[in-house]
């Protein structure tokens, strides 16, 4: 699609190519890319991992890995030619002119500072004088709404929540007023409502300051409620490059489509309600004892919580970052000694469990988490990883082997990537993988605990698939923890909400999506990304 983009750019990007190592799966990383930025606007660069988005951005920004060659084109910022890569003059233009925003919040914040010492730092390095910086910093700190500035000025990262922190990032950036923005996945890892709040922050920072922001994603949510352009990469490509209106409305590439679909709500269509309960809470509740013997603080997780789950059914737990969810998982694991109430399965009280008992139920309950990098040893071979427990469990070696290179086919992977290391695997293809690990063990119940977040929206459908796939195959039950209702929409039979660690909400997955009764689920229902266009885009199917 032919796009214009704005008559008098701030930041144009020509021809781009840059070049893999003679290794890497595909020539280039980035191959022809143009690309124009103008003041006040924002452009949405889209695609799935290795599609070239980052690289594109490391690009501007003369962060390119060294392993990684620009062969064609340039960069131009306010009319002038960019350095070439990792150039000193970058020193000046990165945060002054050119600012970044990255995905991890935390990973960009040092763990030992202070906020204030740490901002403080970023005017230093830039000549603004001492008696200036506090001022400017407590100034930005407000202008980014976070409501105490001097607290967050005193404060370490780790006291900071994951949208507070993803703040004080934006207030890094921003300190020096620059003109072209860079927010590389900026929301990713946030709850909804929190996501909405960094999303409507940055617009009105856009608006306000007149920046010009690349905001990379593979979220069509966030394009939705964000973007005046969109670009759609695929392979190190641009495939398509319009006003955010025609590639969302009437979009022509076929990739875009697939992507676009992939992104659309679907409903899981289930029989009636299973009356056996493979797995019952019942008024669980626990408490996290915090601080030291003078600043001792009790921090109420989950507050009489009940639930169950049947054979063949997906209950899904539904909340913001410190609502609960994982705290509860980790008591229904008997990770945690509950305050009060009770845990059974298949009838059986396992509140007090110890020894070979507890070790069974574990067996018999099997868990995939959010982080599919961190989740395999990267020494360890695929093989190996999925036959562990079973072998652990007294399982023949040569039968566990056998067994694990029939979940990777099923799950969607080859026997040869049985003798393949982790580091060999894409996100999607790692989470398979866990998957496969954990089917291994023929559990009876799966907790996925924000098992899909971390992917791309395409991935994340593949993977959702998969695991319907896999209950339908196995009959397992399945808890699938989240703080997207999306997701819960696809995966769900029954949804629980909880929020400050009690149970708002609950029924079954159409019951709360579609005439949802507390105040909570409908603010968490208005604050997904692109809630209008996906509400007319589904009526209009």
């Amino acid at each position: 699609m032919a796009d214009a983009g704005p008559s008098d750019p701030l930041l144009t990007v020509n021809g781009l190519s840059v070049a893999l190592p003679p290794s890497g799966d595909r020539a280039e990383a980035v191959s022809t890319v143009s690309l124009e930025i103008g003041r006040s606007e924002v452009l949405c660069l889209v695609g799935e991992s290795g599609s070239g988005k980052t690289v594109v951005g490391q690009t501007i920004l003369g962060m390119l890995p060294r392993a990684l060659t620009v062969t064609a084109g340039d960069v131009h910022f306010e009319g002038s030619r960019l350095p070439p890569q990792r150039d000193a003059a970058y020193r000046v233009l990165r945060s002054a002119k050119i600012a970044t925003i990255f995905q991890d919040a935390t990973a960009s914040l040092d763990p030992v500072q202070r906020i204030g010492t740490q901002l403080d730092e970023i005017l230093e390095v830039h000549g603004v004088a001492r008696a200036e910086r506090r001022a400017r910093t407590l100034e930005t700190l407000g202008s980014v709404a976070l409501k105490d500035p001097e607290r967050i000025y005193r404060a370490y990262p780790h006291q900071l929540s994951g949208g507070q922190a993803q703040r004080v990032v934006i207030a890094a950036a921003l300190l020096l007023t620059p003109s072209v923005l860079i927010a590389d996945e900026p929301t990713t890892a946030l709850d909804v409502t929190t996501q909405a709040e960094i999303l409507a922050l940055i617009d009105r920072l856009r608006k306000e300051r007149g920046l010009g922001v690349l905001f990379i994603t593979h979220d069509f949510g966030v394009v939705a409620d964000i973007a005046d352009r969109v670009a759609v990469m695929k392979d190190g490509h641009v495939v398509e490059q319009g006003s955010a209106a025609d590639v969302l409305n009437r979009p022509q590439d076929p990739y875009t489509q697939k992507l676009l679909a992939a992104a659309q709500p679907r409903m899981r269509h289930t029989g009636q309600a299973a009356r056996d309960h493979l797995l019952e809470a019942e008024g669980v509740s626990l408490t996290y004892h915090v601080g030291g013997i003078f600043n001792r603080r009790d921090i109420r997780a989950v507050r009489d919580v009940s639930l169950s789950v049947a054979p063949g059914r997906t209950v899904a737990v539904v909340g913001e970052s410190g609502s609960g969810k994982s705290s509860l998982a980790r008591c229904l694991l008997r990770l945690e000694e509950l305050d009060e109430g009770a845990i059974r399965f298949r009838g059986t009280d396992l509140t007090h469990a110890k020894g070979g008992a507890l070790r069974s139920f574990r067996k018999a309950v099997q868990v995939v988490l959010q982080d599919p990098y961190a989740a395999l040893n990267p020494r360890q071979t695929i093989r190996s990883a999925v036959a562990e427990g079973p072998i652990i469990h007294g399982i023949p070696r040569a039968e566990a082997y056998a067994r694990a290179e029939e979940l990777l086919v099923l799950t969607g992977l080859s026997v040869q990537a049985a003798d393949r290391y982790p580091q060999e695997f894409s996100g999607g293809q790692r989470q398979r993988i866990c998957i496969a690990r954990a089917l291994a063990m023929e559990p009876e119940i799966l907790i996925a605990d924000e098992a899909v977040s971390a992917l791309d929206v395409s991935i994340q459908a593949q993977i959702l698939d998969l695991f319907a796939d896999m209950q339908r195959t196995f009959g397992f039950a399945m808890l699938f923890i989240t703080h997207d209702l999306r997701v819960a929409r696809a995966i769900s039979d029954e949804i629980l909400v909880m929020k400050a660690g009690q149970v708002v909400e609950r029924g079954s997955a159409e019951q709360v999506l579609h005439a949802p009764s507390h105040a909570y689920t409908r603010a968490l229902l208005q604050s997904a990304p692109g809630q209008g266009f996906f509400s007319e885009a589904g009526s209009a199917a």
